[in-house]
C-alpha cells in the first residue's frame, strides 16, 4: 500500500491532542497533510463529510478513562468508507484506561479500518504551578516518540498490498467501557482583578461557554472541565475554585508522579 495523503483528526481543546496527532503524521512522512479540528464550537453542527482514501489519524484526549462525550459527539459528524486510521488518545500521566479500546471501536463504528493506536502523555488540564501533574508534557522525547510510531506505521503500511491483507487491531481495554461518575456542574471562575477583557479566555472555549463583555461571564451547563481557558490566560486570571478538583489534583501529585511512557499498537 502507498498512502500519499494524510488525514489528521482532533478534538484538543489544550491544543496538547493535536501536537502528537500532527507529529504522528509528519513522522508517516506524506505529500499532502489536511486536518480536521474538531475543537472550535463550530464543529458540533460542520459537515465534515465521508474520508475516503487518505489514512486519518484520530486524536482525542482522556477524561477518566474514556473518551469525552463531546469528542464523540464531534466525531460523528465524521465517516470512513473503509478508510485506514490510526487512533490516538492523550492523557494526564495516570491511565488511559478504555479509551483507546473505545476510540477504536468508535472509528470502526463511523467506517474506519483502525490499523494502529498509541496512547501518549500530555499535561494534565488540572496542573498547576503548584500542584504539577506530567507538566510541559508532552516534551521532545514524546514527540520523537510520536515521529517514531509515525514512520513504523508506515513500515507495517509497506508491508501489505491491501487494507484487507492487515490484521484486526488489538488494543488494551475492557468492554463494558468503565461507567461514566456524574460530577456537579462547575467552571473555572475569573479574578477580576488579574482579568484584562482580552476574550482570550473565549476564543478558546471548545463549547461557546464564556461570553466577555463588561466582565467574564461563564455558563456553567456548557463547561467541559478542559481547562483551555486557564491553559491560554495571559494574566493568570481564570483558575479553579473547586474542592473536588483540588482534591483531584493532590491525588495525582501524590500517586501519578513517575513518568509514564507513550504505549504504541501496530
Amino acid at each position: 500500500m502507498d498512502i500519499r495523503s494524510i488525514k489528521p483528526v482532533f478534538f484538543s481543546p489544550t491544543e496538547t491532542t493535536a501536537k502528537i496527532v500532527i507529529k504522528i503524521a509528519q513522522g508517516i512522512n506524506p505529500d499532502i497533510i489536511t486536518g480536521i479540528n474538531l475543537t472550535p464550537p463550530g464543529a458540533r453542527t460542520q459537515d465534515f463529510g465521508q474520508l475516503k482514501d487518505e489514512l486519518t489519524v484520530i486524536g482525542t484526549p482522556v477524561y477518566a478513562g474514556r473518551v469525552p462525550p463531546e469528542a464523540v459527539r464531534r466525531l460523528r459528524r465524521i465517516k470512513g468508507n473503509n478508510t485506514p486510521a490510526v487512533v490516538v488518545v492523550v492523557y494526564g500521566n495516570r491511565d488511559f484506561e478504555d479509551a483507546l479500546l473505545e476510540l477504536r471501536d468508535i472509528a470502526t463504528e463511523l467506517g474506519f479500518r483502525p490499523i494502529a493506536g498509541g496512547a501518549f502523555i500530555g499535561e494534565h488540564s488540572y496542573s498547576n504551578e503548584t500542584t504539577q501533574i506530567a507538566v510541559e508534557r508532552p516534551d521532545d522525547q514524546d514527540m520523537e516518540a510520536a515521529k517514531r510510531f509515525g514512520e513504523s506505521i508506515k513500515g507495517k503500511i509497506g508491508e501489505f498490498n491491501t487494507l484487507d491483507g492487515m490484521p484486526a487491531l488489538a488494543v488494551p481495554g475492557n468492554f463494558p467501557y468503565k461507567k461514566w461518575v456524574e460530577r456537579p456542574e462547575m467552571a473555572p471562575v475569573t479574578v477580576e482583578s488579574l482579568c484584562t477583557l482580552c476574550a482570550e479566555c473565549a476564543a478558546v472555549c471548545p463549547t461557546a461557554a464564556i461570553t466577555v463583555g463588561d466582565s467574564v461571564v461563564t455558563a456553567t451547563s456548557e463547561c467541559i472541565r478542559c481547562s483551555a481557558c486557564i491553559k491560554k490566560c495571559p494574566t493568570g486570571a481564570r483558575k479553579w475554585e473547586s474542592a473536588w478538583i483540588d482534591q483531584v489534583r493532590k491525588w495525582l501529585n501524590q500517586n501519578c508522579r513517575q513518568r509514564k511512557e507513550p504505549q504504541i499498537y501496530l
